[in-house]
């Protein structure tokens, strides 16, 4: 599978707007982004890749900020070096270690956790995937059914995993995302997760008591339901990948047609994670 690199610079954008944009592309089939000193990276699929769509959606900014871009093809094999020289080792609240197969191990951290991105979203860094682990790093996992939902790398998943979850299930419509979800639970020693390829159409017909959906508002919006009928009375659901306005309220919304009620939220930057509870 190739990808197509967009490298983007800006003048002008306030940090809002990027975040504004990177959740645009998104829309688009963008799936990891890169921060760059005058603007940031974004990634996608040759095949979803449509130019026209990118600049008009470039193009409804134009008021707002100047923007320039150059296109670059990808190839698989050269993911790897991509990321070497981005991905530095993360710490989440002083208790648990990420790093990528080429970091040296820090045993005096009570959970490590071993992450070899290739091309899919999901290495703790952005401030999603933070806010989601300081999220599950804090709830109640132990011997818990765990349902994460676009998973990306399943760093949630492998997380919950160390946490004592007793039985998970990552999905991700991407390929490269499953490959990957099943070399990161190999790499982290994690035997009781099933990995699935596809969105809402693949979740098993199982009750979950947590669910991870770092996804972004749209998606979220569409597979509320189908999350609803999986969740079990007094289960958790903790979504990201959204922001505060008008996200936060349409999600609580949607949720609250289907007994799903609104318990709390983070906020990192312009970006937001939030709890919620099935009645």
């Amino acid at each position: 599978m190739q990808y197509i690199k967009a490298i983007f610079k800006f003048k002008g954008i306030e940090e809002y707007q990027q975040d504004l944009l990177i959740s645009d592309l998104a829309d688009l089939g963008f799936d990891t982004f890169e921060d760059s000193e005058d603007g940031f990276t974004a990634f996608v699929i040759k095949d979803h890749f449509q130019e026209a769509e990118m600049k008009a959606l470039l193009e409804s900014y134009a008021n707002d900020f100047e923007s320039v871009y150059h296109l670059k093809e990808v190839a698989d094999e050269n993911w790897n070096a991509e990321w070497e020289k981005n991905f530095s080792p993360l710490i989440i609240d002083d208790v648990c270690y990420v790093r990528a197969t080429f970091h040296q191990p820090q045993p005096t951290f009570p959970y490590e956790i071993i992450i070899d991105p290739k091309m899919s979203f999901g290495t703790g860094h952005h401030q999603t995937t933070t806010m989601m682990m300081q999220y599950i790093l804090s709830a109640d996992i132990k011997d818990k059914t765990v349902l994460d939902m676009g998973c990306g790398t399943a760093i949630l998943a492998i997380l919950a995993a160390k946490l004592g979850a007793a039985y998970l299930v990552a999905i991700d419509y991407d390929d490269v995302c499953y490959q990957s979800t099943i070399e990161n639970a190999a790499l982290n020693q994690v035997t009781n997760l099933k990995a699935l390829c596809g969105s809402k159409e693949v979740i098993p017909d199982e009750e979950y008591d947590i669910i991870f959906a770092n996804i972004n508002r749209n998606i979220l919006l569409d597979q509320i339901h189908r999350y609803a009928a999986v969740l079990k009375p007094t289960g958790r659901i903790f979504f990201s990948g959204f922001y505060l306005e008008p996200d936060l309220a349409m999600i609580t919304a949607a949720c609250a047609e289907y007994g799903i009620r609104y318990i709390d939220h983070k906020q990192n930057g312009e970006w937001v994670a939030a709890q919620f509870e099935k009645n």
